[in-house]
């Protein structure tokens, strides 16, 4: 009685402070505070104050601003603009011709950016004009890239395995190649639908691309030298063991620095802007995790989660059906918040009922990335689409259903990872040992 009565009364501090338009850091340590003055003698402010320190203070953090700045910096390029160039020629005569561009971009700027937004944004300003102008259908344009921008939360650098890492205490480069593989197979999947599509749609009438000779697509691929040398450069760092995933993300930034000025896009303007860029979201997200420390500590105290693990243990739920329980928890929080909200505010209570089923905490964390990619083009709060429709000008409806095919991928996408976990733990179980 006493654990309904602290859930029912967390929930409600909870939503009146998100309701009321508070920040999710701030509400999450106002139900802490709440919970450590009726359920503890300890002194709140204290335990608050030492908290956040410890939170605020971890080396593991530190990659999580770099790898931020990164994507800023990049996100002021002409990165997408020459990717286009360099892809369009050998993806124009597969089955579903240039849609494929927005797929195969996403993948790649995903791997140096780790912002589904900023994937979005820069792949989106530059392939909606052009797959207009070759009369490619609308919904399918809009649909894949809302699916495709959601790699950047799990193809490494990413922030919400950073984030999930940090929460959890698990190793963030192994979690970096957990997400590889997943990744990949995802963007593949949803390449597979679109050359479906175009076999079976009346509406697939796309204007013909004028051929290139070979010679003409390798000098073009020149436009995706830059971007590949710096993947290789942060993720086979860490992968040869030379660099841990904070020392590969401050070789991300050099990279970034000299690629944007190279491209003569790096002024004192665009510094500045992916500067202060980096700040604010990476503030944002110190904040949420300082706030879910508290509160994790704060629900320690109570007992809440270990009574609600020894409740699900109670139920003797087999492994399939507590993921299918967590899925759709995932599935309708992911409705109201975002992705990095979602994770911090729940693990407190789910990774002790995760480890007592004997789940893989590094596997677990590619589960709840895809899960939580969903959210990003989930309405009302699915922010891909918010994006989207700033982009497009389509009402909210309209981009919605051109979403649900992806939507529904990710769903299969869960299962490829329940029926086969050696997609996302084969690589980190043998990589190689890095510094440190």
């Amino acid at each position: 009685m006493t654990e309904l009565y602290a859930i029912a009364l967390f929930l409600f501090v909870l939503f009146l402070l998100l309701g009321t338009g508070v920040w999710v850091g701030l509400a999450l340590m106002g139900v802490a505070w709440v919970g450590m003055e009726l359920f503890t003698t300890r002194p709140v402010g204290d335990v608050m104050v030492t908290t956040i320190w410890a939170s605020s203070s971890s080396w593991t953090l530190t990659a999580l601003p770099l790898f931020i700045w990164m994507g800023e910096i990049l996100y002021r390029t002409r990165l997408s603009e020459d990717m286009f160039k360099g892809l369009s020629p050998w993806l124009a005569r597969l089955p579903g011709g240039l849609v494929h561009t927005n797929i195969v971009s996403c993948t790649v700027f995903a791997a140096v950016s780790g912002s589904s937004a900023a994937t979005l944004t820069t792949v989106g300003k530059m392939a909606i004009p052009e797959l207009r102008a070759r009369n490619y259908p609308e919904k399918m344009v809009i649909g894949t890239l809302a699916g495709a921008a959601t790699l950047g939360l799990m193809i490494p650098p990413s922030l919400a395995l950073i984030v999930y890492g940090v929460t959890v205490n698990e190793s963030i480069t192994k979690l970096f190649f957990a997400g590889v593989f997943p990744g990949l197979v995802l963007a593949g999947m949803f390449m597979g639908y679109v050359a479906l599509v175009s076999f079976t749609s009346k509406d697939w009438n796309p204007t013909v691309e004028s051929g290139m000779s070979f010679s003409e697509k390798v000098a073009n691929s020149r436009f995706l030298l830059p971007v590949f040398a710096l993947i290789t450069v942060v993720i086979g760092s860490m992968y040869a063991g030379l660099a841990t995933a904070t020392e590969a993300a401050a070789i991300g930034v050099i990279g970034a620095l000299v690629l944007a000025l190279l491209q003569k896009s790096l002024t004192w303007d665009s510094f500045r802007e992916s500067l202060m860029g980096a700040t604010r979201t990476s503030a944002m997200i110190a904040l949420i995790l300082a706030g879910a420390a508290f509160l994790k500590l704060s629900m320690g105290f109570t007992g809440l989660p270990r009574s609600l693990a020894d409740g699900i243990a109670a139920m003797e739920l087999t492994r399939f059906q507590l993921l299918m329980a967590l899925l759709v928890f995932y599935i309708i929080l992911g409705m109201f918040l975002d992705g990095i909200s979602a994770i911090v505010l729940t693990m407190a209570v789910v990774e002790p009922m995760v480890r007592s089923a004997g789940i893989d905490l590094i596997w677990f964390g590619i589960f709840v990335v895809v899960v939580i990619e969903m959210a990003q083009i989930t309405p009302p709060i699915g922010f891909n689409l918010f994006v989207l429709q700033g982009m497009t000008d389509h009402e909210m409806g309209y981009i919605t259903r051109a979403a649900l095919p992806m939507f529904a991928i990710m769903v299969l996408m869960v299962f490829v990872l329940i029926w086969f976990p050696e997609v996302a733990t084969w690589l980190p179980e043998n990589m190689r040992s890095g510094p440190g």
